[in-house]
């Protein structure tokens, strides 16, 4: 048999090296203990050794937990069934006799006779990606050996509550994998009791201690049955307090158990700590973060004039902040996915191509981009053209900004200067005027990618080894420096659209008039690419046995299986030319690292399908001539309108003017992504090639590793042949805990993440609000789709996803309208929008949360609003 005492441990023998054994609480609570100045309640922790002999000695419990295994986060009624029964069988087990003596002996140690907290602490509880916070159960005030005993198997069973069980499937945790130990403490009975975050809750920042205190046991406060202060404290002194009435507070009861009793009313208004012990705590709490190296969520309670801590876990919630060279400067980052309409986390080799690819640096931080703009606000002219460049794209940007500015965080001290030619608030006023490009220069942009293409494809394949990454590198600065004459054409567009808008609402009293102007316009390759895969339908069309095919299949390498089918060859054709033209486009495609159509063709089947459902022969050509038919009856009625007005022939010329440049210039705004991503899915062949032959070298364990890497690194393991595999697998962890957050659109350097609103008024009362991109008002069933293979859309729906990037194209030839959580006038989804003639309202915070699958709404993309019918 063991040694009982191996089963049990003081806090005083344990640290975080012991998680396994103690859980994340307890472990926690041992570092605390060796902290000077920090008192800790005496205590001592079961570990989970005791937990798996308990498990290990029932069978019956190990056939429950395979049930369980089989179980998914929609099966609700049966895991609330399953648990029930794991939890009263683990508390049926008898505690063996060794155990129930050790424990005995450590009683008599702190008082057998005294009050104990008895709290549970899992394995996969307070850690620093989850916090597993309040899943499982605490008992307070637990008197005497059988109810400690008693609580003790309690806790163990609350392994398996219901919540814990659905927390763990969220979270991708495997049940066997999370053991249990148990907290036994000495209670504490306090005056005060409450939570201290060492990082602002509300906004995240980094520099702010927020204090919630009450009066009576904390558990109270945490479980939200009592009112409680808040303080915030900074740099040591008290910025904020709210005193809210406290009419009631929880007390233990000297035989056991808890209470709840009404405060005196000359106490229910008094502020429940004094100055003097804020600051004393706030102290305390920027200790114990410094101790853990992460902002803490922390549970205090202060008795006999003396703070104790009773618990302190990382606070999980706060989005990382980008890491800076001057620490100590303030800084403001704007996140780079808003703008390029892709805010999913990316892979390191994604992040540091992308990084090569601005003009401005970039940060990482959470899996995403994100540029500093403080040098920008530091000067009045960079501020403006910020400002109002950022404005046209993202007004909650451009708010969020005003906001920072407002409150005073940049003094207008910055001169015009300092923001010379290398900051990037310089170029942004080339972008400001209206040029008349000549109609060719559109021509002439495409026709010299196009002739690149096929020179860089044959040159990449000689180059291998640390040349492969050399050569990379010179065709990304190719890249870039076309950069600016095609942002010149695009913001002409936008300017020019802008100016449409803006006139012919004070002269004609008609809003987004551009937006009808803008539809079927010549050189949009991503709208032509939308019509093109409508095409391919038609091609499929008159082959019944290749549709029933199509319906059934889901296999990686259909293509060639359907040369066997009649019509089979000429889908296998269609297709090809199809993949030839768009076979690099993919969901996220600016991450390098995204599956590219080209290499899962079956991507495309849900949407081949849908238009063969929905649409007629030749759709493609009809929806585009039918908006380009609108558009010039639209120009003919506004010109017409315009010459009866005073300085009418003026007015008209003009208009006429910018309607040209909106025409000929505006289908441009998607070509220059779609060239980078050709580009993009030739370095990524040559790259997997690389790490075809790192594999077959032994320097890597799979292909898909230098994902993992970055850009750098790669060439250093192309060159030395030598990889550290621990941090490869270091990064697929973080990567996947990445993938869960949902990156701000304005954090600063304190963590601080700033929330822009749309100014809006007479607005419908329930109306959700966001930016409106597209003109018309229409109404009819939500489909909220996260992933493009997962659409099953019927004629008339109306599309509400987090954002849309070109590979959503195809799916817009078959809804009505469009909702997206991210997106600006300029991004993807808001130009075919205006091409395709669909109303969207874009930029509208947690649609996807807000609207459910199957509602009916309104869209309103004539004044930014949705309504739930």
């Amino acid at each position: 048999m063991e040694d009982s005492s191996f089963y049990i441990l003081d806090f005083q023998e344990i640290d975080t090296t012991k998680t396994a054994r103690v859980g994340g609480k307890a472990a926690n609570l041992g570092e605390l203990t060796r902290l000077d100045g920090i008192h800790v309640p005496d205590g001592f922790c079961i570990s989970t050794e005791a937990f798996n002999r308990i498990l290990g000695e029932t069978p019956s419990i190990s056939e429950l937990l395979d049930q369980l295994s089989l179980l998914r986060v929609e099966d609700r009624e049966k895991i609330g069934v399953l648990s029930g029964e794991i939890r009263r069988a683990i508390e049926a087990i008898p505690m063996p006799q060794d155990i129930q003596s050790a424990i005995t002996r450590h009683l008599s140690k702190f008082g057998e006779d005294a009050a104990y907290a008895v709290r549970s602490s899992a394995t996969a509880e307070d850690l620093p990606t989850a916090s597993f916070a309040g899943q499982q159960d605490t008992y307070l005030n637990c008197i005497g050996k059988d109810a400690i005993l008693k609580h003790i198997s309690q806790c163990w069973a609350s392994l398996f509550t219901e919540r814990a069980v659905l927390y763990r499937l969220q979270q991708g945790f495997d049940h066997r994998h999370v053991q249990l130990a148990v907290v036994v403490q000495k209670m504490v009975f306090p005056q005060v009791a409450g939570i201290l975050f060492t990082a602002d809750p509300v906004t995240s920042n980094r520099n702010v201690v927020s204090i919630d205190a009450s009066f009576g046991l904390g558990e109270a406060l945490v479980s939200g049955r009592v009112n409680a202060d808040t303080y915030k404290v900074r740099a040591g002194r008290i910025v904020d307090r709210k005193i809210p009435t406290k009419k009631r507070a929880i007390y233990v009861v000297a035989a056991g158990g808890t209470k709840e009793q009404e405060l005196r009313p000359e106490v229910q208004n008094r502020q429940a700590l004094t100055d003097e012990q804020i600051l004393q705590l706030a102290h305390i709490g920027r200790a114990i973060e410094a101790h853990f190296g992460n902002p803490q969520d922390i549970e205090w309670c202060l008795a006999d004039g003396i703070f104790n801590v009773v618990q302190s876990r990382p606070i999980t919630t706060l989005y990382p902040i980008p890491e800076a060279d001057d620490p100590e400067t303030k800084h403001v980052y704007i996140s780079v996915g808003h703008q390029q309409m892709m805010t999913d986390a990316m892979k390191p080799l994604g992040l540091s191509m992308w990084q090569f690819m601005a003009s401005a640096p970039m940060r990482s931080a959470g899996g995403r981009l994100f540029v500093d703009v403080a040098p920008m606000l530091a000067s009045p002219a960079g501020r403006e053209n910020i400002l109002n460049v950022l404005g046209k794209f993202d007004p909650l940007v451009k708010d969020a900004l005003t906001t920072i500015v407002e409150r005073g965080d940049f003094d207008e001290t910055g001169s015009d200067k300092e923001t010379g030619t290398s900051n990037p608030a310089a170029s942004l006023r080339d972008y400001q005027t209206l040029k008349d490009y000549e109609p060719a220069i559109v021509f002439d942009l495409i026709q010299r990618s196009e002739t690149a293409l096929p020179a860089l494809k044959q040159a990449i394949l000689t180059k291998s080894g640390p040349d492969l990454i050399d050569f990379i590198r010179e065709a990304i600065g190719e890249i870039k420096s076309s950069i600016p004459q095609s942002m010149g054409v695009i913001m002409t567009a936008m300017n020019a659209a802008s100016w449409i808008n803006e006139n012919i609402g004070a002269w004609l009293g008609e809003k987004n008039v551009a937006d009808t102007l803008s539809q079927s316009v010549e050189n949009n390759i991503t709208s032509e690419m939308g019509l093109a895969l409508l095409d391919v339908a038609d091609v499929i069309r008159p082959y019944p046995e290749v549709i029933a095919y199509l319906q059934r299949e889901k296999s990686g390498n259909f293509l060639e299986e359907l040369i066997s089918l009649e019509g089979g060859k000429e889908t296998q054709e269609a297709i090809l030319a199809f993949l030839e033209k768009y076979g690099m486009r993919c969901a996220g495609e600016i991450d390098i690292t995204r599956t590219r159509w080209s290499e899962k063709p079956a991507t495309l089947i849900p949407v081949i399908l849908t238009n063969l459902k929905h649409f007629e022969p030749g759709e493609g050509k009809r929806k585009f001539e039918q908006g380009r038919q609108e558009a010039m009856k639209k120009e003919r009625e506004l010109l017409e309108r315009l010459t009866h007005l005073p300085d009418g022939e003026q007015k008209a010329r003009e208009t006429k003017r910018m309607i040209d440049l909106v025409r000929n210039l505006s289908g441009y705004r998607e070509y220059p992504k779609y060239s980078i991503v050709s580009r993009y899915f030739v370095f990524k062949q040559a790259i997997l090639r690389e790490a075809e032959r790192l594999v077959q070298a032994g320097v890597l364990s799979e292909k898909e590793d230098v994902y993992y890497l970055t850009f750098d690194e790669l060439g250093d393991v192309l060159r030395t042949h030598q990889v550290d595999h621990g941090i490869i697998n270091q990064r697929k962890e973080e990567y996947k805990h990445y993938e869960k957050r949902k990156p701000p659109r304005v954090i600063t350097s304190e963590g601080e993440v700033i929330t822009g609103q749309y100014k809006r008024e007479n607005l419908p009362a329930d109306a959700i609000v966001g930016l409106a991109v597209s003109s018309g008002v229409i109404e009819g069933r939500a489909r909220v789709i996260l992933s493009m293979e997962e659409a099953d859309l019927e004629e008339g729906d109306i599309l509400v996803t987090a954002f849309t990037d070109p590979s959503w194209t195809p799916l817009f030839v078959a809804i009505k309208g469009l909702v997206t959580e991210v997106g600006g006038l300029m991004t993807h989804g808001a130009v075919i929008a205006r091409e395709y003639g669909l109303p969207a309202v874009v930029g509208v915070d947690q649609a996807t949360r807000l609207i459910k699958d199957g509602q009916r709404i309104r869209v309103n993309g004539t004044d930014g609003y949705i309504e739930i019918l």
